[in-house]
């Protein structure tokens, strides 16, 4: 039997999965089908508009890792173009991201700019492995307070690296590690500059402002258009990426093919694990969020096939590690995004901009791009998840805190190492504490009665999903037993959560996801029967202020009562 199943009427085991081509193919081609002039328009704006969006990201993105900003626009470019065209993913737009920035200028600082283009292309084939051998789903394993540990770390990181260029400080090379960058900042706070502190404070407190009260704004464009141009117009004494980089040269990149050693490969193997880790984490993550936002559903191997491609592609052509970006692709899909051409447009319209705007781009000030950054580092670091995490177990705080605190001081790769193997010491504790050896007595039986759904009728209108033992990272993706009946199911969902023997946090984050979808498709969400370690733990991650404490009830008896009562029209709709 499945983890979930549906009780009731019908009885429903796990679906089996769809072994036919479509589930095989890119999207991209399923797309082009019924492909229509209409869709094209919404694809042409939606593209264009990511494109802009994408440009100063891009070049940030590159700077602050220790490259050119031009090595971050073909990164968009070739990346873009390869993984919409060849992805799994309907509005996915794919490029350079925050969580490679500190990476990349590490292994930038360590092994030089060919050993880069060396590792991205590893990375690229460990992708492609990945996908192809079906391992996609893999990254599922991954549990939740290990990911916001990184990404809070990560988001910290970046954030640093931006101090400089905000304030406009003299530093000749900014330390690596989180502790030197902070004294070197100290030691150079008398060289701030007003003129660079003052642009980029506007810049973001504009973007701050155009997030709180003109969200479908992309309020980037207009700090960097506008910025740029009052930079400009008053003779601003600040650096920009013509004084910087000497500029941006127009054209297209060159094909150059790196020299590869087997010494080069050895020393790189762990820096591209570490690549490849995060390429596919961040751009299954973004793929997630695009289903969320389009009502679709993606294929996580074709994906990362794409993805692989994209990153054994982008450094024959100059470009950094790629994955797919959340911000740009909610972007994409808020813009009218209908299907993967939105994202070749994006790619399209950076070589427009290559070839005839590259001078413009010139003019940018530096202190601009910090401010986006900042902004970026803010947006990407999830910190409301972290009240959430620290209402959670003891362990759970630990596996995040160490995962924060390594990436922070020590780096990603023993940062994700040391989390994963303390999050599979808790995994493993808290199976084991599921096994339970007790004597049957009549309070038992008679509590058991409640319980029991065979004492107690199934009204119309109502379908029960029962979970079925431990539901941690690993296994919440089989709740989409349940979301992927969405369209078919009745006004109540009950999910009897009796033989649900465990949870973590992601379990506990899969089932407020799941409420939300419900709700959001008109349903109304129960849940009964909690045993004592997933309910103390839900208590104390707030999940009933979630999802209502009427909602969360003792036995599938009240819960089959609070049902009716749902029928009959004598509550509320559920409010999320």
């Amino acid at each position: 039997m499945g983890c979930l199943q549906k009780l009731g009427t019908v009885n429903v085991l796990a679906k089996p999965t769809r072994d036919t081509l479509d589930s095989k193919l890119p999207k991209l081609i399923q797309a082009l089908r019924n492909y229509s002039l209409q869709t094209f328009s919404h694809d042409l704006v939606a593209g264009v508009t990511v494109g802009l969006v994408a440009l100063p990201l891009a070049m940030a993105f590159s700077i602050s890792s220790g490259m050119s900003p031009q090595a971050g626009i073909y990164t968009a470019i070739v990346a873009g173009f390869i993984a919409s065209a060849l992805g799994g993913s309907q509005a996915q737009i794919s490029g350079p991201t925050g969580a490679f920035v500190v990476v990349v200028a590490g292994i930038v600082a360590k092994f030089g700019v060919s050993g880069l283009f060396v590792c991205t292309l590893m990375a690229g084939v460990m992708l492609v492995a990945l996908g192809a051998t079906g391992l996609g789903s893999a990254v599922k394993f991954i549990p939740r307070p290990v990911v916001v540990g990184f990404t809070n770390g990560i988001a910290l990181l970046i954030a640093s690296t931006q101090v400089k260029d905000f304030l406009g400080l003299q530093i000749d090379k900014v330390p690596g590690d989180f502790l030197g960058r902070g004294a070197a900042i100290g030691r150079a706070i008398g060289t701030i500059s007003p003129a660079a502190t003052a642009l980029a404070g506007v810049a973001l407190l504009t973007l701050i402002l155009f997030r709180k009260f003109a969200p479908k704004i992309p309020g980037a464009i207009v700090v960097l258009v506008v910025g740029t141009a009052a930079a400009s117009l008053l003779h601003l004494p600040i650096e920009t990426i013509q004084s910087k980089f000497h500029g941006i040269p127009r054209g297209l990149p060159g094909f150059s093919f790196p020299s590869v050693s087997m010494a080069t490969v050895q020393a790189l193997l762990s820096p591209a694990i570490t690549v490849a880790m995060l390429g596919a984490i961040e751009s299954l993550m973004s793929a997630v969020v695009s289903d969320r936002m389009m009502k679709d559903k993606h294929n996580p191997n074709v994906e990362l096939i794409a993805q692989g491609l994209a990153n054994i592609a982008s450094p024959l052509f100059g470009g950094l590690p790629a994955t797919g970006a959340i911000a740009r692709t909610a972007t994409n899909i808020r813009s009218g995004a209908k299907t993967p051409v939105a994202g070749i447009i994006h790619a399209i319209t950076l070589v427009v901009i290559l070839l005839v705007a590259a001078p413009l781009a010139n003019l940018i000030p530096l202190s601009l791009l910090a401010a986006i950054l900042m902004m970026v580092a803010y947006n990407m670091g999830e910190w409301a998840e972290i009240p959430q995490i620290l209402r959670l177990a003891a362990a759970d705080i630990a596996v995040w805190g160490v995962t924060f605190a390594l990436t922070v001081f020590a780096d990603l790769t023993v940062a994700v190492q040391t989390g994963m193997i303390l999050a599979a010491l808790v995994y493993i504790t808290k199976v084991t504490r599921t096994t339970t050896v007790s004597k049957v007595t009549d309070d038992y039986l008679t509590d058991g009665h409640d319980h029991n759904l065979l004492f107690h009728e199934l009204p119309m209108g109502v379908a029960i999903f029962r979970i079925h033992g431990p539901f941690l990272f690993g296994s919440t993706d089989k709740i989409a037993e349940i979301t992927d009946e969405m369209d078919s199911l009745p006004p109540v969902v009950i999910i009897r959560l009796r033989n649900m023997t465990a949870i973590d946090a992601t379990g506990i984050q899969a089932l407020e996801e799941m409420t939300r979808d419900l709700v959001s498709g008109g349903r109304h969400v129960l849940f009964c029967g909690m045993r004592e370690q997933p309910e103390k733990l839900m208590r104390k991650s707030g999940f009933e202020h979630h999802v209502g404490e009427e909602n969360c009830c003792a036995n599938v008896k009240v819960a089959l009562s609070r049902a009716e009562e749902i029928l009959n029209g004598s509550t509320g709709a559920l409010a999320l």
